[in-house]
């Protein structure tokens, strides 16, 4: 619970920073910055869904790169009234957009972060459960007249874990939907 207020709060303060008024000189770092959700499924296993946010800006390669945050988790997955394992993803994304003018735009992304897996019983204790998460994905992005983007991608953990070594519900392959809705966009 308290590292969803954590993120709620740093959700709170983007949209407080977009709201903020800006001077000239700041106004030519902004960029555009989106909110959303995401729902992501590893490869015969788990639904996780959660939280996203992506930034760019004219003054990082012309708006071609975009920088990123997810907490994806199946708590509010598969784990809600069942008892699949409850874990949870926290990312940063590196991505690169190619045809950034267009509505339509392959991406390829480097994700970094942790992976954290609630057994909730001691007799798992000896195995496994968190793991520093390093994936890469493609795919494509497609925004809409409205202030609406979709993401669609797929990706491999390049950290998955066996159950022997590293959380054996880290599966390697994955697919994962954003939908984003832009705070801010520089015109």
């Amino acid at each position: 619970m308290k590292n969803h207020l954590v993120f709620a709060l740093l959700l709170c303060s983007l949209v407080a920073f977009s709201q903020k008024q800006t001077t000239n000189s700041e106004k030519d770092w902004l960029g555009e910055l989106k909110v959303g959700i995401r729902t992501q499924k590893g490869q015969k296993l788990y639904w996780e869904n959660g939280f996203t946010a992506d930034f760019t800006s004219p003054k990082i390669m012309n708006n071609k790169v975009h920088l990123g945050f997810s907490y994806v988790t199946t708590r509010l997955g598969s784990a809600i009234e069942s008892n699949a394992i409850k874990q949870d993803n926290y990312l940063l994304n590196f991505g690169y957009f190619f045809r950034n003018q267009k509505r339509l735009q392959p991406f390829t992304r480097l994700n970094t972060g942790f992976f954290y897996a609630d057994y909730e019983s001691d007799i798992f204790e000896e195995l496994d459960n968190t793991a520093l998460l390093l994936s890469i994905d493609a795919g494509v992005s497609y925004t809409f007249k409205a202030p609406i983007t979709l993401h669609l991608s797929a990706g491999y953990n390049l950290t998955a874990g066996t159950g022997a070594s590293g959380p054996g519900t880290l599966y390697p392959v994955y697919y994962q939907m954003s939908i984003f809705y832009t705070l801010f966009k520089k015109n």
